[in-house]
């Protein structure tokens, strides 16, 4: 009996002593981040369990909250990236009202006309006019150039988030191999808690989860399924940017058409995965990034393109409305520039009404411009080569109907056979009519530029104000060489032919340069209550149609948009950033180290340590009287 008692108590110090040195452990670490508490587990040995083994080091943790952790974190990452860059964007357009916001900026401007329709004669009255202008468009132009800053500190981000997240998964995979060979339990934990905060890391910059293999290890995958990290392999990420990103700047799943830098993950295997592939990362700084990148912030760029777009056609452009007689429509139009349109609504073959815009070009015709470039996204637009001017344009878009209905892609639109009959033509307009097999569901449209940029009295009331920088251009909306309206916001501005001779803006009539205050008026109107149209890409309105208001409607629109914009995504990151503290707490709750509860099982096993010493005492002194018989 004495015999065993000694065994058993020998074995029982033994495991009291290493679990004494767990909690003293667990005690030490009670502040290290990552740190999960070990717990030492006794197992019966011997006869009848009449022994006692120390047994193995466990983890003690919730599984369930450690994936909750990680989900939050990268909704916390992807929302609080978010929240500051919108926050950054909402303050370009000031606060609504004030004397230096865009709309207040836009307001002086307007009023300043309206100054000028009162007082023509005034020399400083047509000065204030040109200077408020002058202003309206710098502002333009410094809040679409800081876009495009911000894109390019997003892309400058992504690079490194890309160089973090690279280290993490190599870090993640070379833990593996450690843990794949280590027999020894406490290194085993120390390495396990090392690669869950990898993991935790991780998962801010890229929404992951985790598969446990038998051997320990652990497969680290993006939610959508691309494998990171398979044992001890890791795919290497690379970032391709792009430096300085403009207007023009594009994400493509085409290499040779992408003008912006994305995340190619290269895996073990020589395989590539591009992760900046909408819908590939989900959530986290990268999944942000993108979204910033490639969405949200141009279309900001096109909400002031359309709004520089707007200034200067309103001014320039004069819109004619036809007839529509027995499902065809029948419209006069004048000598039309390239960028100029006729728009007519179609019924296609599924019942919807589509847009079709012809847009006149003086280089190509039957081309389909690209839907993210027009006005409306949901509708047709084709080009037509108005080169031969009004006596040709019935040939023209004829030839434009052909090519389209042979390119493949005219399949998608569903539009019944477009056809165009001329009517009478002469060197200055022409009559067309309209069909696609009684199916123009309404009168046709067409918007044309009855001015030049250096004719200031033809076309009066209309004037050229507000010009393409690039040569002091007339603004038409040209698709001839790329979207003249893509980064037209960095280069609108005052025309240089009306800072030169300002008395044009009082100009009577084409034929009378005599001061009148009518074409100050015409203009206020023109911008003021007049409607405009405007991209259903801008997401202004909507984004299924066009959107119709005055300029400075358009104006207000914009700031109030990005308004809401900015304040919904700070209540979001306010509500993930709740979301992740308390999954923070409820992981701590179960992994965490509880001082007082060491505390109070450091003396539990102090008990039973003196009791496995007081054993091993006694059957010392059974021992001893033993050898005295």
């Amino acid at each position: 009996m004495s015999l065993n008692a000694l065994s058993t108590s020998t074995a029982g110090l033994a495991a009291t002593q290493a679990a004494i040195n767990i909690v003293s452990q667990n005690v030490a670490n009670a502040g290290t981040a990552g740190y999960v508490r070990r717990t030492l587990t006794p197992v019966a040995v011997g006869p009848n369990n009449s022994g006692v083994a120390t047994g193995t080091i466990t983890r003690s943790f919730d599984a369930a909250a450690l994936k909750q952790l990680r989900l939050e974190t990268s909704g916390a990452a992807y929302t609080a990236t978010r929240a500051e860059i919108t926050g950054q964007l909402d303050a370009l357009y000031g606060t609504p009202g004030s004397s230096s916001s865009l709309d207040g900026t836009l307001n002086t401007f307007t009023q300043s006309l309206q100054e000028l329709s009162a007082n023509p004669t005034s020399a400083a009255a047509r000065s204030t006019v040109l200077g408020n202008a002058s202003a309206l468009a710098s502002q333009i132009n410094g809040a679409a150039s800081t876009v495009q800053n911000l894109r390019t500190g997003v892309e400058s981000q992504l690079g490194a988030d890309t160089t973090a997240a690279g280290a993490l998964l190599k870090s993640i995979a070379s833990l593996n191999g450690r843990i794949q060979n280590t027999s020894n339990d406490s290194a085993l934990a120390d390495f396990q808690d090392q690669r869950d905060q990898a993991i935790n890391s991780l998962s801010s910059y890229m929404d992951v989860k985790t598969v446990t293999q038998s051997d320990g290890t652990i497969s680290v995958m993006t939610q959508s399924g691309a494998t990171l990290v398979d044992r001890s392999n890791a795919a290497t990420l690379s970032f391709d940017g792009r430096g300085t990103l403009n207007a023009g700047s594009t994400y493509s799943t085409d290499p040779t058409q992408r003008t912006v830098g994305t995340v190619t993950a290269t895996l073990a295997g020589g395989g590539r995965i591009d992760l900046g592939e909408p819908g590939v990362l989900r959530s986290g700084s990268l999944a942000a990034g993108f979204e910033l990148r490639d969405q949200t912030l141009p279309q900001a760029q096109r909400q002031l393109d359309d709004l520089a777009a707007g200034l200067a056609t309103a001014l320039t452009n004069t819109s004619t409305t036809g007839t529509l007689s027995s499902g065809a429509t029948t419209i006069s139009v004048g000598a039309m520039k390239p960028g100029n349109t006729l728009t007519f609504p179609v019924t296609d073959t599924a019942g919807t009404v589509r847009n079709v815009t012809l847009v006149a070009s003086a280089t190509s015709s039957g081309k389909i411009v690209p839907a993210a470039q027009t006005t409306d996204a949901n509708g047709l637009t084709l080009t037509f080569d108005a080169s031969a001017g009004p006596t040709g344009y019935a040939t023209a878009i004829q030839a434009a109907f052909a090519t389209f209905s042979a390119d493949p892609a005219s399949a998608a639109y569903k539009l019944p056979p477009l056809g165009v009959t001329p009517g009478p033509a002469a060197s200055t307009s022409a009559t067309l009519t309209l069909t696609a097999g009684g199916k123009v569901a309404a009168a046709a449209t067409a918007s044309v530029s009855a001015v030049s940029a250096t004719d200031l009295n033809t076309g009066n009331p209309s004037i050229a104000l507000f010009v393409d920088g690039n040569a002091n251009a007339l603004y038409t909306g040209s698709f001839d060489n790329g979207s003249q309206l893509t980064g037209f916001a960095q280069r609108i501005t005052v025309n240089n032919s009306i800072s030169a001779s300002p008395s044009a803006l009082t100009a009577t009539s084409a034929t009378d340069t005599s001061a009148s205050g009518a074409r100050a008026q015409k203009l206020f109107v023109a911008l003021t209550s007049t409607p405009t149209t405007f991209s259903s890409s801008s997401g202004i309105g909507g984004v299924s149609a066009p959107y119709s208001t005055s300029v400075v409607g358009f104006a207000q629109d914009i700031i109030a948009a990005q308004g809401a914009a900015s304040a919904n995504a700070a209540s979001l990151n306010d509500s993930q950033q709740t979301a992740l503290s308390t999954a923070q707490g409820r992981f701590a709750a179960g992994a965490g180290v509880n001082v007082d509860q060491e505390m109070s099982n450091l003396i539990a096993l102090q008990n039973a340590y003196g009791a496995n010493a007081r054993v091993l005492s006694a059957a010392r002194d059974m021992l001893n009287q033993l050898l005295q018989i």
